[in-house]
Order: C-alpha cells, then structure tokens, then sequence
C-alpha cells in the first residue's frame, strides 16, 4: 500500500535494506576476528537495538567458510537443544545425549578439516536454564580450537553469569558488548538514509514530525522502523504526500506507544 501510494520501487524501511550502522560494523568486524581466533562472546542490547542485524550479517558473510548453526528455542531442554544443533549441522539426531554430542564434535572436526570456521549462535540466551548453557559451553569446549560460540541476549544475561556460582563461564568470555540505543543525530541520520534507499525525499517528513518521531522512539531501531512505517500508513489514510505532526501524533496515542503512566492516569 504504501509503496503503491508513493510511487516506489521498493518497500521503505524493509528488513533487507537495514544495514549495519557504523557501531554495529565495528561489533560485526570484532566478532569476526574471534571466530578465526576461538572464543565465547556476548552479543546483549535491549530488545529492537540490533542484534538480530548483527546476527544475520554474520550467518549471510561467507556462508561456504562460516558455519553458523543458530538455536533461537532456548526454553527447550539440553538434549532439545541438542537435536537442534544436529539439524543445523543436517546430521541424524537418533539416539540419547551421548551420541548427538559425539556426532556433533565430529561433525565439527569435519569441517574443520575442510578449512571452516564454525560459529554456533545461541539466540536469546537470557532465556536458556544456566545449566544447560553450562552443559554447552563443556560441549563445545571439545570442538576445534578456532569455533567462535556467540551468546546474543539481554543485559540481563550478563548479570546472571557475574553471580560467582558461573564463573566457570564468566572466565572463559573472549568478548561481550551490550549494543547502545542510537542518540537523536544516529536517529535522524538513520530515517533519512531509510528514506533515501526506498526513493522518499526527506520533505515526506517534516522537521517538526521527524523531531517528534526521534524523540518519541527513544533511540531503539525497531521502534524507528515501526513508527515511520505506522506514520507511513496514516499519511495513506489521509491522502497526502507529506508526514506532518497530525499523523506521527495520530500512532502515539496508541496504547502500546504511550507509556505506563500515561495509561494509569488516563
């Protein structure tokens, strides 16, 4: 609809034109560097500040040399998470505990062999039970030396492995990074590209819209991206080229936009 309306080529602010933004190469190239050299890093941001960009950048980089198996359903049991990285890495998971694990480390031996890197990704690691996340980190302690195991979650995954009960883990991370929220220059220069790759002149927004919608996303990318797009719509609605207070102010009194105390005193 919006693309239609505006007379675009393609979609605006869609997943596969978000690039990394400077601060997000610089975390890409450094998780790079360990996947050569071997370690265990915390990839940790809020929710929408990045990491799933992170992530796919590194699962889309050299797919023939780096191998990423990602396991996303982390509330799964030990042995769960097992089949999953048996699937990842298209190797039979029949059998208990013992045997995947075998079958995985020569599976990761093979490749190793063949001159890859293996990167195994655990996706919202904060939700996983500690003990199975210990029981990996032993797992992969008998993988190939150059493996890189990338944890991406929450803060609040850090603060878990500093109590000194998980120092067994805590000791062994080559690398952490907790992704910062972008300030309002990031924010505004980060619209404006969106907008120049979908085709939008900037006057689709006015200043006083694009203030409003910097300051109203609070500096998380996927609140950007939502709020433009929902500000997008609204333009539809009313039939006109131009993003103006009306309609940013018209998404923000959406209760899922507005913030707690703004809802309790309503």
């Amino acid at each position: 609809m919006i693309r239609s309306y505006f007379g675009l080529a393609r979609n605006p602010f869609a997943p596969e034109t978000l690039t990394l933004l400077p601060y997000q190469q610089d975390i890409f190239q450094t998780l790079k560097v360990h996947c050569q050299q071997g370690g265990l890093c915390l990839l940790l941001g809020e929710p929408g500040t990045g990491k799933s960009s992170i992530k796919q950048s590194l699962k889309d980089h050299d797919p023939k040399r780096l191998i990423t198996p990602t396991v996303s359903r982390t509330l799964h049991t030990y042995f769960n998470i097992l089949r999953i990285l048996c699937e990842a890495f298209s190797i039979g998971f029949e059998g208990g505990t013992f045997k995947c694990e075998k079958r995985l480390i020569e599976e990761a031996f093979n490749l190793n062999q063949l001159g890859k890197m293996i990167v195994p990704i655990i996706d919202d690691a904060h939700l996983m039970e500690i003990e199975s996340l210990r029981k990996l980190r032993l797992l992969f302690e008998d993988f190939p030396k150059n493996h890189n195991l990338i944890l991406i979650g929450q803060p609040d995954l850090l603060t878990n492995i500093n109590l000194s009960v998980h120092q067994d883990i805590k000791s062994r991370i080559t690398y952490s990074v907790i992704l910062p929220r972008l300030n309002p220059d990031q924010a505004s220069e980060f619209i404006l590209s969106q907008m120049d790759l979908a085709g939008l002149g900037h006057n689709t927004l006015s200043e006083e819209a694009l203030a409003l919608i910097v300051r109203s996303s609070e500096g998380v990318v996927r609140r950007i991206r939502n709020l433009c797009l929902s500000c997008l719509l609204e333009a539809v609605r009313d039939q006109t080229k131009k993003i103006d207070l009306k309609q940013v102010n018209r998404v923000l009194i959406q209760p899922h936009w507005r913030h707690q105390h703004d809802l309790v005193q309503s």
